[in-house]
């Protein structure tokens, strides 16, 4: 036997008095402004970025290094990686403007773009 749905009754309209002047119901609180669609399209790709687990360990790895940088060489081991994915997710975090690759040699060394995290965080805290 089907379940019984409850039927919701229905909103009544109630018309406005001639003359009356009509508020809107909900106003934007005073100097909040809402994220333009293109900025919001370039902070989407970089959390898309970041969505990975093993992104967000490499950014872990890097940040917390007391170098400041990390060699593509430390990475494959704590991760688990093989050193193509590795250098794959690396890629894709440099083309995002997270990491900035330096190469010396055979070797290439990630380090953080500066401010690029605070740039992340600024856009989930609210604005006083």
């Amino acid at each position: 036997m089907p379940t019984p749905v409850a039927i919701q009754p229905r909103a009544e309209f109630i018309p406005v008095p001639a003359g009356a002047v009509e508020t809107p119901c909900c106003v934007p609180a005073a100097g909040q402004e809402s994220l333009a669609a293109t900025d919001a399209e370039a902070l989407a790709a970089r959390f898309k970025v970041l969505a990975d687990p093993n992104r967000l360990r490499i950014l872990s790895i890097v940040s917390s290094s007391p170098e400041a940088e990390t060699c593509v060489c430390d990475l494959s081991e704590p991760l688990g990686l093989g050193q193509p994915t590795v250098s794959h997710h690396l890629k894709i975090m440099v083309e995002a403007g997270l990491l900035n690759r330096e190469k010396r040699g055979v070797w290439a060394y990630y380090s953080l773009v500066p401010g690029a995290l605070d740039s992340l965080a600024a856009t989930l805290t609210p604005k006083a």
